[in-house]
């Protein structure tokens, strides 16, 4: 098996440690990465601030012709991506396929923002002794930023990094998720194909393969002018304790709840549930965990529910029509398995494992306090209950540390906007899951599921500071 470089300064490097990729449907070591070391990080820090004086002039054009040429590649290579990802992390390859194109999507979206980045000219003559003064505000890219991203979509949330980071002038430092080093790597290598085919002489982007526990010690490095972090909340806010002067956008957890009322189109509602609970295994952070059903609808919801969960394939995620994969590895399996052991609920379909595979799972009138109601699951496993009073339901939606994003099936404008008014989220998504994302939307939460928005446009203005010019 070949060892997998990464990326520091403009070149491809090899190291003595290696990491072994394990694909978790299989259990067999799939690819063999180099494991960068501190020495790395320095260097890499080091180059990245010195080009970041070159590109953060690089006129909108350029920037936005480099986007373009990394869209046109990824597009060339949707399925070599596509098969690399199902590869490493296990998720069905029809869903890789999906992840692939939202990534293309993502990159296009950035080479056009990279030409709308405006200011504003404002008025300053407010007061006495102010006549005759203008301000002229401009956005400036902030610097190198380290962007670290999870297993679960290993090719679009890079794609969410570095592409606003790239249109807005800034470089970036990628650390990847162990479980998924090649496809970031895969993406870094694009880039610095696009940045000789665009004229640059350096690449913008250096990748590591670190630890996330060596990573972390650069955190609050002076040459880091921004952290942007997807993952766990366990790791995201410790981590924003650590920084000293760095600005964080973090994009945490969730454990998503979502309403259907008695005026809901049930079928439509049961069919979009459950496959935005079980999709790729349920390792989404707005992944549909938690759903209220009024309860003059709930018996005949909970019998289409359970139909089309039943229709669902598990298993091979190389097979074209598996809707739910392996779990990432065989732990997190165990983990929900003991969740669901120690909880009070009725499993209404599932509930068994075998390895990393998880069935899509069930369970009907679990406490609001059992782990599978209260903290994230990230697995194919759904609560359900009953309520009578659509306020109520807001309420056991909003009873949470996360707050992500919710759903809500209705057709009583009335309610949705009650639950838009009242559910503390970052979004709430009317006749859909709170599964759906569209990624040139603002995406991200509030409690403890993070700060600071996703989605190009809004992600370029986490990147960029305002500048002031006064005449």
């Amino acid at each position: 098996m070949d060892k997998i470089k990464f990326i520091i300064k403009n070149d491809f490097i090899s190291a003595d440690s290696t990491i072994e990729i394990v694909n978790p449907f299989s259990g067999k070591a799939v690819k063999k990465v180099c494991k960068a070391e501190d020495t790395h990080i320095q260097q890499s820090l080091d180059y990245l601030v010195s080009v970041f004086q070159k590109y953060r002039k690089t006129p909108a054009y350029l920037k936005s012709e480099l986007l373009q040429i990394v869209t046109s590649k990824i597009r060339q290579k949707k399925e070599e991506l596509a098969q690399l990802l199902t590869l490493e992390t296990g998720k069905p390859i029809k869903l890789s396929r999906v992840e692939i194109d939202r990534a293309i999507f993502t990159f296009q979206t950035g080479a056009e923002e990279a030409r709308r980045i405006d200011g504003e000219v404002i008025r300053i003559d407010q007061l006495r002794g102010a006549e005759g003064k203008t301000g002229i505000i401009k956005r400036f890219p902030t610097g190198v930023i380290l962007a670290i991203t999870p297993w679960n979509f290993p090719v679009n949330l890079v794609a969410h990094k570095l592409s606003p980071a790239l249109a807005s002038g800034n470089v970036v430092l990628l650390k990847p998720a162990s479980a998924s080093l090649c496809c970031g790597i895969e993406i870094v290598k694009i880039i610095k194909e696009a940045s000789e085919e665009a004229g640059l002489d350096y690449c913008p982007v250096n990748v590591v393969t670190s630890s996330g526990s060596e990573i972390e010690k650069f955190i609050n490095d002076s040459r880091i002018k921004m952290v942007s972090f997807t993952g766990s909340p366990a790791v995201g806010w410790p981590m924003k304790r650590k920084l000293d002067m760095q600005k964080i956008s973090l994009e945490l957890g969730g454990n998503a709840g979502v309403i259907v009322d008695e005026t809901a189109d049930i079928k439509a509602s049961a069919l979009k549930i459950a496959a935005g609970a079980f999709a790729n295994a349920g390792q989404s952070c707005i992944s549909v965990q938690r759903v209220f059903v009024h309860k003059n609808i709930y018996s005949e919801f909970e019998k289409l529910l359970l139909e089309e969960t039943k229709k669902i394939k598990f298993g091979n995620p190389f097979e074209e029509d598996t809707l739910v994969g392996p779990m990432i590895n065989e732990g997190e399996a165990k983990r929900v398995e003991q969740w669901l052991k120690e909880s009070d609920g009725k499993i209404l379909t599932g509930g068994k494992r075998n390895g990393a595979i998880f069935e899509p799972t069930i369970v009907s009138g679990a406490g609001k306090n059992c782990d599978i109601n209260a903290k994230e699951v990230f697995a194919p496993l759904m609560t359900i209950n009953k309520f009578d009073d659509f306020q109520k339901a807001v309420e056991e939606v909003d009873d949470s540390e996360f707050g992500l994003q919710a759903g809500i099936f209705t057709n009583n404008l009335q309610n949705a906007l009650y639950a838009f008014e009242n559910i503390e989220a970052g979004g709430v998504i009317v006749n859909d899951v709170a599964t759906f994302r569209m990624d040139s939307m603002p995406y991200g939460g509030a409690k403890k599921s993070g700060i600071g928005k996703e989605g190009i446009k809004y992600a370029i203005e986490e990147m960029t500071e305002r500048k002031i010019l006064v005449l």
